[in-house]
Order: structure tokens, then sequence, then C-alpha cells
């Protein structure tokens, strides 16, 4: 028998990694963080606990590529879905939404996630997130950012935020409101994207529909973006 290829290899290695996320974002998802053992991940995916500690250097890391896995493919998801477009501000809106709906639809792991960034190691620059950021500065670029570097961790920042008011305990703030601000903030219509349900008669809360008025900051690159359709 011939031994394997490099690129067999590599492609061998990409399935286990892939596998390995995917566990730890349906285990955390359904135990939580502290129920879910690296065991527990290595017996889901099929692999070797040995796998885990090759690839990521801990549990809290292995979750935060895992979630930033989930939201890239979430993501992505969302601005391909069809119909597609290639008009910035309904990628922008539908980027919005993505990041907002997971919050709602996944509260344990996002909040787990949000966590772990907190804490003393924050912020993992790990593959999967590098994707996500490529995807999100692509949709700031296409949008009508003439300064991506300074107007991606904007909105990398807002996102964090709204999932934070989303997911506060005791006192979390409707996806509709933060969902309002955001477009505002932005200039977007509230019929782009995917308005959500709890939205009073699918208009903005607190507001009468259609179109709304960007922050000054956010109005140049608004009008920019409508000029280039």
């Amino acid at each position: 028998m011939s031994p394997r290829s490099a690129s067999v290899n590599e492609e061998l290695r990409r399935r286990s990694r892939e596998r390995l996320l995917q566990a730890t974002v349906e285990l955390v998802a359904q135990r939580g963080y502290e129920e879910t053992t690296l065991g527990d991940i290595a017996d889901r995916a099929g692999s070797a606990r040995g796998l885990i500690s090759y690839y990521f250097p801990g549990k809290r890391q292995l979750l935060q590529s895992a979630v930033h896995r989930l939201m890239h493919r979430t993501l992505e998801a969302a601005l391909e879905r069809e119909p597609r477009s290639e008009d910035g501000r309904e990628r922008l809106a539908r980027a919005i939404d993505a990041i907002l709906g997971l919050a709602v639809d996944e509260p344990r792991l996002m909040r787990t996630h949000m966590a772990g960034i907190l804490q003393a190691e924050g912020f993992v620059q790990c593959p999967e997130q590098q994707r996500l950021a490529a995807l999100l500065k692509d949709t700031v670029e296409r949008y009508g950012s003439r300064d991506v570097d300074a107007d991606y961790p904007l909105l990398r920042a807002l996102l964090m935020g709204a999932v934070f008011a989303v997911l506060l305990p005791g006192a979390p703030m409707p996806r509709a409101r933060l969902r309002a601000e955001l477009f505002q903030r932005y200039g977007l219509d509230w019929e782009l994207g995917v308005p959500p349900d709890d939205g009073p008669d699918g208009r903005p809360p607190g507001g009468t529909g259609g179109a709304v008025e960007p922050v000054p900051e956010a109005a140049g690159v608004a009008q920019r973006s409508k000029s280039s359709k």
C-alpha cells in the first residue's frame, strides 16, 4: 500500500478538525460549557482526545473557534441565499440579521462564547475567526466604506454589543429594537434583510416603517452605497 499524499493527509486533518468544532457546538449548546468535557467532544467527533490538544491550546480556545466557525457559516449562508444580491445595503442588512438571529436561536452557546471572550486569554485569532472577519470586511467594503480597517472593527463592536444586549440575563433587549438601532445607524430600510416577527406589523419598533435616517458618520457611506447600485 502506497503512503498517502500530502494533500490527502491535509484533507483528513481538515475533516478531523471540522468534526471537533461541530461536536463542540452541539454539546455546549445542549449541556453548557461546564458540563461538556474534552472527552465528550472527542467521543462525539469520533476522534482521539489527543487530537484536541494537537489542534487547540485548550477548551476555551476550542469553543471560540467552534462558535466563530458557526458564525461564519451562518453569515455566509445568509449572504448567499436566494435571491442573491450584490447590493451592499442588502448584504449588510443580512449580516446584521444573521448575527442577531444566532443570539436568539442559540442563547446558551452565544452567551458562553461572549463570556469566554472576556476571560484573560481574550479574543482568539484562529483560522475560523479570520474567515469570519474576511466576510464581514467584504460586507463593509460592499456597503461603501472607504476605510474598511476602521469601519470593520466598529461594525464588529456594534454587533457584539447587540448580541450582549439580547443575551443579558434578567434584562434582555428585544431583537427588533436592537435591529432598528443598527439599521438607523447605517441608513438601512427596515424591509431589507429578514425583518423579525417581533417588530409590530413588520415595522421598526417605535417607528413608521420604510427608510430610516442614518447617523451622521454613517450617512456618507450609506449614500455611496446607494450610488453604486
